[in-house]
């Protein structure tokens, strides 16, 4: 009889199947096979009816939780269960995170095995991790499945006691979550701090000097550091109000003072004051752990957390990399000697350090996986080496180059700064500064340089040469200008500074971070203006409500508390019942209990916390169908009422942006506020033009004994037009569309369109896009054809040209050609394309380099297509599959060693 093994992803049975052999039976758990009940549906008959039956839990009988395995998960318990009989030993190899753990405990627990058990991790998928894992068992570890347990029930017990209050009183659908809601206050705190922010106005002077004949460079540039011994403002002088710190320190210029001092320094004596130099030093970064790989991947790719935990989990999968799911930046031994002697192999001895350099953490309880992100194996593959290609092969280098630069040694060169006096014609005394840098050994920059999240800073290798001059010199200034500068509101949040925050706040955990990111988007509650994360008002809505009754639970250190708390469960020292017992119902003046808060909740005013001065009487409300504004001037009604004026907010708006000109702006020209244009010719009706949700639109208005049936014609202006300045014949001209263009070659009607992403041609369920607007009006049934003739792009751009012909392939006798794609230049003959590593160039490519490609491309075989739609297809027939339902019992066994 075989052993069975069950890790937790397919994508991971094959390969270690084909590394432990014939003697294994390797299967998965395809994830989670049980979880508590999502739905009422979902509650067991016996539980239905009990005060707690929708929680899922049952908080009298020390929170005890009822697991139910979902319609979907059920053939797959059943196959595991088949082949459990078939074989002589379980063998539980899932993930050895606190996720992982409790996988293993649920499949032990469901399918109750009668053969000896083992528990095995492993954090990289090899042949010899996967064997020595199997020459080292342990037994489930109960107190990490516990740290589990209590963060489900935890975010269980939040979710379903808070979201109905933010249903009734803000908007149904939402959703509170006990790390989500606190990320989601961070990005509303960050924007309410540009909404107050106020720029402050500050100037200074740029000169450029010249050091003479014989220095190198000749020219450098400097700024204004001091005037008459007062340090020169910038804008780390300014507080978020625009106030001057430190007011008697700083010497604050305005444009009359820096223009004024620009002319008494033409044509003065600048001396050089002094020189310092010191040396410059920068160490390797540490390896990357989860955080800051999601981090460095934004920054340097533009990835978001979950594309690149997508593609991270691919390479684990794959046996690229080690478990991605870490807090540790350590390196084991075999990976030091791996990094080492790659360094050597690539750079050198002058570039390896005589002894190993170890990185410790400064991440606090440090719970997943315990080495940092690294190649796999015990010597590393070049990307080169790899064969990937596109995401896998980009974010795969950036984890070998990390890796590999950590092994190396420091940066070094010299660091410089020169201060250049003055004095001006009136008497004031001026100190201009200049620094600069210079690289004398690149070290590990020579392998990799970190990015930063901010575009005015410098990159570590990056270097500044200022010319070799000594106190005393003389050096004259060739170009003076004054320059005006203000103050910036903080930076918004991206994906990459979000984490990093919740990081620092020990906020979370490196395996949820992704998932709250995604999470606070999906639900409407933050959404991206570029990179940047932007607050939707309905967030400002759900953050005042949560601050004002919910307080403790939205607290940044209330919440850390709580992810310290659960790490003592995961080590044994603390109790989980005890935990919930006091989240749930609290102890003491200072330890309000979520039953305490949900029960005494107050009578809450859902319109006050919809409402949001502007200013100048001016309110911004957060209604059912979005953001919209109230105030002058007041109109009369349907009612007869004086009522203020409405208009809707754009959704792309951000909320710094909605200053009191902006909302009189929208005020001036609201939605439904229409302008009567006169009468349509040929009907005799009135045509307006109106102000919609989403943008000026004309339109007909119905007789009064028109039939219930019958809809006014509408069309949208175009881009070019106004509703101001939109006339009759515009709007007749704009109401005859759709327009029937013509019949197709097969007789189907081709129609010209206006939507609301352009102008388009539709023939039955065909669309395809127009190149503007007025092809509306003029665009002939010939030319209609003639698109219709054309392959379908589905939003691309027609096929580039090749970019080089290299001749033909020898394998397919097929022409090889070079070409640009999406994820950058390949080679292809027609039926396998090869992706141009990162050492090959175009201009330089050559006939046997892309044989060569192709050749290791088409070893590979063809992609697999179809797979996932077969599966989908068959977990949907099994849909109706009835569910087992598992109440956990007081006491857990563990699997334990034979």
């Amino acid at each position: 009889m075989a052993k069975l093994v069950i890790v937790e992803s397919p994508n991971k049975v094959r390969s270690i199947q084909a590394y432990l052999g014939d003697d294994y039976v390797v299967d998965s758990s395809v994830g989670h096979i049980r979880d508590l009940p999502r739905g009422a549906d979902q509650v067991p008959e016996k539980y239905k009816g009990k005060a707690w039956a929708r929680l899922g839990v049952d908080i009298e009988n020390g929170f005890e939780p009822v697991y139910v395995v979902s319609a979907e998960k059920k053939p797959q318990i059943t196959k595991l269960k088949k082949l459990l009989k078939e074989a002589d030993e379980l063998v539980l190899a899932t993930d050895e995170d606190r996720e992982g753990e409790a996988i293993a405990w649920h499949l032990l627990d469901e399918l109750k095995p009668k053969v000896p058990v083992k528990r095995i991790v492993f954090n990289e998928i090899t042949k010899e991790a996967i064997q020595r894992a199997i020459a080292n068992p342990r037994d489930v570890d109960m107190d990490l499945v516990d740290a589990q347990e209590t963060r489900r029930i935890l975010d269980r017990l939040y979710g379903y006691e808070v979201s109905p209050v933010l249903w009734k009183k803000v908007m149904s659908g939402l959703s509170a979550g006990r790390v989500q809601s606190v990320a989601t206050r961070l990005v509303v705190e960050r924007e309410r701090e540009r909404m107050a922010f106020t720029a402050a106005s500050y100037w200074d002077l740029e000169a450029t000097f010249d050091a003479g004949e014989g220095h190198e460079p000749r020219l450098f540039g400097a700024k204004l550091a001091a005037l008459d011994g007062k340090r020169v403002a910038n804008g780390s002088h300014f507080d978020n109000e625009g106030r001057l710190k430190g007011k008697g320190d700083v010497a604050h210029l305005d444009e009359e003072k820096a223009r004024a001092l620009a002319a008494a320094l033409e044509g003065r004596d600048f001396t050089v004051r002094s020189v310092e130099s010191k040396p410059y030093t920068r160490r390797p970064y540490a390896p990357f752990r989860t955080t800051t790989l999601q981090q460095e991947a934004s920054r340097k790719f533009g990835f978001g957390a979950q594309r690149t935990m997508s593609v991270a989990q691919r390479l684990y999968e794959g046996g690229f990399i080690t478990y991605m799911r870490t807090d540790s930046v350590t390196l084991s031994q075999t990976a030091i000697a791996a990094a080492r002697a790659q360094v050597k192999e690539l750079y050198g001895d002058a570039y390896l350090p005589e002894e190993p350099r170890v990185y410790t953490g400064k991440v606090k309880n440090a719970q997943e996986a315990h080495e940092a992100i690294r190649p796999a194996g015990e010597s590393f593959r070049t990307p080169r080496q790899t064969g990937l290609s596109g995401d896998e092969l980009r974010l795969y280098e950036l984890i070998w180059k990390r890796t590999v630069a950590s092994q190396m040694r420091d940066a070094q060169g010299d660091q410089v700064t020169i201060r250049i006096g003055a004095r001006t014609s009136g008497g004031e005394d001026v100190v201009f500064q200049s620094s600069g840098r210079t690289i004398t050994f690149h070290g590990f920059l020579k392998a990799y340089v970190e990015s930063s999240e901010d575009p005015d800073a410098a990159d570590d290798d990056q270097q500044t040469k200022l010319p070799v001059l000594a106190e005393g010199d003389h050096v004259t200034a060739t170009d003076l200008e004054a320059a005006g500068h203000q103050t910036k509101p903080p930076a918004r949040y991206t994906e990459a500074s979000l984490i990093k925050e919740l990081e620092e706040r020990e906020i979370g955990r490196p395996s949820t971070y992704a998932s709250i990111v995604n999470t606070i988007q999906n639900r409407g509650y933050v959404y991206k203006k570029g990179t940047a994360l932007v607050p939707a008002w309905i967030a400002f809505s759900v953050v005042r409500l949560m601050e004002r009754h919910f307080g403790r639970l939205i607290q940044y250190d209330f919440t850390a508390e709580l992810e310290d708390v659960l790490d003592e469960i995961s080590h044994g020292r603390e109790d989980r019942v005890a935990v919930l017992q006091s989240f749930w119902a609290g102890e003491g003046e200072g330890n309000t209990g979520l039953k305490r808060l949900v029960d005494n909740l107050p009578d809450i005013d859902a319109r006050e916390i919809a409402t949001f001065e502007i200013g100048e009487g001016i309110h911004l409300r957060v209604g059912r169908y979005g953001p919209y504004l109230e105030g002058p001037p007041m109109v009369t009604g349907k009612d007869g009422t004086q009522q203020p004026t409405r208009a809707n907010v754009p959704e792309d708006l951000p909320p710094d942006e909605l200053t009191v000109e902006k909302a009189k702006e929208l005020l001036a020209n609201p939605a439904g506020m229409e302008r009567e244009l006169g009468t349509h010719p040929e009907t005799g009706r009135v045509i307006v033009v109106k102000n919609g949700r989403y943008g000026p639109y004309v339109t007909e208005v119905l007789p009064e004994d028109a039939p219930k049936s019958e809809k006014p014609r509408t069309a949208s202006l175009f881009s070019s037009m106004s509703p101001d300045t939109v006339t009759l014949e515009d709007a007749v001209k704009l109401l005859t569309l759709p327009r029937v263009v013509g019949t197709d070659t097969d007789g189907q009607e081709i129609t010209a369109q206006n939507g609301r992403y352009g102008p388009y041609l539709k023939k039955g369920t065909d669309s395809r896009s127009l190149d503007s607007e007025e092809q509306l009006f003029t665009l002939t049934e010939e030319q209609a054809r003639a698109i219709y003739a054309q392959p379908k792009t589905f939003g691309r751009r027609s096929a580039k040209p090749p970019l080089k012909e290299l001749g033909e392939d020898p394998v397919s006798g097929k022409p090889i050609v070079a070409k640009d794609g999406r994820f950058g230049p390949y080679v292809t003959d027609g039926e396998y394309n090869a992706t141009l590593r990162k050492d090959d160039d175009i201009e330089t490519l050559t006939h046997e380099r892309a044989v060569e490609l192709l050749a290791e491309r088409r070893a590979k075989g063809p992609a697999k297509k179809g797979a996932k739609k077969t599966t989908k297809k068959t977990a949907a027939k099994k849909s109706t599959a009835k569910k087992t339902t598992t109440k956990k019992t007081s006491t857990k066994s563990a699997a334990k060693k034979p």
